[in-house]
């Protein structure tokens, strides 16, 4: 550990000022999380912050929804407006803030097992509704908070508790089920690519529309170890030799297989009206003048 490290540590434990931008974010009353050494959700969640510092944006208007699973920790921990909600339902719950509240920046920060197991189809239709939210993933492959079984995304082959001898089925590409489900933003990064991951937050935040967002990352107590693949470090040391960035690549190449090559990148990047968009335009053409837009302030008459 370096010295500087230590003097952060230190600095922590006595609640001192740290000249660290990404504490103002953070509850520093529920530190230390509860991640485990070599997990890369919470290098998922520096990177959010620093693109919330560059985004712009005013946080009082910035909601972050999650669900259930280690990923789903992320909303507890940070510093704004936040929704913790049950296994699998986030998406509906960030549907109904948005529309309730149009003028918020609504995001859904969850893991792989949460959002596309008992939440894959909401994942769905929020994407064809084109819902305006921002939608995190956190990729690691396996459900790392009950225990290490075998979730939509575990590749063929690799062990899980509830495929002691190996995967068999057959894992989703989330790239291209979000690109084929209408998605207007589309991007997959590695906890290694932490500049990279941060400016597709940044880009996200900025972007009208459903937004899906792909993060790798190392889950070194259950599926790294049951599979012999070292700690978290091993597994960085993985994503920068296998990572191949590609931009705008097509979706249907992007799945993944067992510790092979990874495509990363931007690839879809594309307008089209939001549902809310869609609803009140539809409506002040079927109706007329007879028709007050869904969140649009009006002056009283």
């Amino acid at each position: 550990m370096s010295t500087d490290l230590y003097r952060w540590a230190d600095q922590l434990q006595l609640g001192t000022d740290i000249d660290n931008p990404v504490m103002p974010f953070l509850r520093q009353d529920r530190i230390p999380h509860i991640w485990c050494p070599g997990c890369g959700i919470g290098t998922t969640v520096n990177c959010f912050a620093r693109a919330l510092t560059e985004s712009g944006l005013d946080l009082d208007k910035v909601a972050i929804v999650s669900g259930i699973g280690c990923t789903g920790r992320v909303a507890g921990y940070m510093n704004l407006d936040s929704f913790h909600t049950t296994h699998g339902r986030a998406i509906p719950f960030a549907t109904g803030l948005k529309l309730a509240n149009p003028d918020l920046k609504v995001v859904v920060y969850s893991g792989d097992g949460d959002l596309f197991a008992i939440g894959g189809n909401h994942f769905i239709h929020a994407a064809r509704r084109n819902m305006d939210i921002m939608v995190v993933c956190v990729n690691n492959f396996t459900y790392g908070m009950t225990g290490g079984q075998v979730a939509p995304t575990t590749p063929l082959g690799p062990s899980q508790t509830t495929m002691p001898y190996g995967n068999f089925e057959p894992s989703f590409n989330l790239p291209f089920l979000a690109d084929a489900c209408g998605a207007v933003y589309v991007a997959r990064w590695t906890v290694y690519h932490v500049k990279q991951l941060a400016k597709a937050m940044q880009e996200g935040l900025k972007k009208k529309g459903f937004v899906f967002i792909e993060a790798l990352s190392p889950c070194p107590t259950l599926y790294s170890r049951r599979n012999r693949l070292g700690d978290g470090v091993d597994q960085l040391k993985y994503y920068k030799e296998k990572s191949v960035q590609k931009n705008g690549v097509d979706t249907k190449e992007l799945a993944l297989g067992f510790q092979e090559e990874i495509i990363v990148g931007k690839f879809v990047d594309r307008e089209r009206p939001t549902w809310l968009e869609s609803m009140n335009e539809h409506f002040s053409r079927v109706l007329g003048t007879r028709y007050q837009p869904w969140g649009v302030t009006h002056a009283e008459d």
